[in-house]
């Protein structure tokens, strides 16, 4: 086989722009993910034995939070991305009657930054969904004892779970946090079917200019490789050292 190294050279400011993207989408979709995933994961928690404010939760809270991690678990994320893509936003942002922006700013967005935001907000809607189970079952890891010892300390229940039970929780979710970010970085190169020059875009775009498909491909596989690998390490290193402190058990 003739690897034509040649290639990569030529395009390879388009591989670098495409491994920003591919970094750049992630971590964002991870810090919004994660923060979907908590709120979702109380609200799936969320509980009251008497009175309205039980069946105020059930169907207003909890319900609408298991649909949300049922439809985004069970259906294909590449599924999600076309369906943000080609329906919600042009909903959500038309230049004519879009629900959130209208006008030439919605024209603007949606020539410029569409394949952006609509692949941001598959990937962060699709991890929130996994997160928030991760949160849940974080969250009930933790004995009761550790709320109702909180609670006798005049601790509210917000209190009690933001200052004692999420942090021990995080310490327990901490490896499947990273390998939903690891999977999620792998699965960021589905939005270039929707034109996002991330770094599977970069490689169909060279193979397209040569004809020739091992040079791009392999040069991404590797690419996605060291990513993943660093990454991997990162999140190791972390738990090594909540380890050394006690923190993960």
């Amino acid at each position: 086989m003739d690897f034509r190294f040649s290639m990569i050279v030529e395009y390879a400011p388009l591989f670098i722009d495409g491994v920003k993207m591919t970094l750049g989408i992630t971590v964002i979709a991870v810090v919004l993910g994660t923060l979907i995933g908590l709120f979702m994961g109380m609200a799936r928690l969320a509980d009251a034995r008497h009175g309205m404010g039980k069946y105020l939760l059930r169907y207003c809270v909890k319900w609408p939070a298991t649909a949300y991690v049922t439809f985004f678990r069970g259906t294909p994320l590449f599924v999600q991305i076309l369906l943000v893509h080609f329906a919600l936003m042009p909903t959500l942002v038309h230049p004519v009657d879009g629900i959130l922006i209208s006008g030439d700013l919605a024209r603007e967005i949606r020539q410029n930054y569409g394949a952006f935001f609509s692949g941001l907000l598959a990937l962060t809607l699709n991890a929130g969904a996994y997160i928030t189970e991760i949160f849940r079952a974080g969250i009930l890891s933790i004995d009761k004892g550790q709320m109702e010892a909180a609670r006798s300390l005049g601790m509210s229940y917000g209190q009690a779970m933001r200052l004692v039970v999420v942090p021990q929780a995080f310490r327990r979710m901490l490896p499947p946090l990273g390998n939903e970010a690891i999977m999620l970085l792998k699965d960021s190169s589905l939005v270039s079917a929707i034109g996002l020059t991330e770094l599977a875009f970069a490689a169909r775009t060279v193979a397209g200019a040569y004809s020739r498909y091992w040079e791009p491909y392999i040069t991404i596989s590797l690419i996605y490789l060291v990513m993943t690998l660093a990454l991997a390490a990162v999140v190791e290193r972390m738990e090594k050292r909540y380890k050394e402190a006690g923190g993960i058990h």
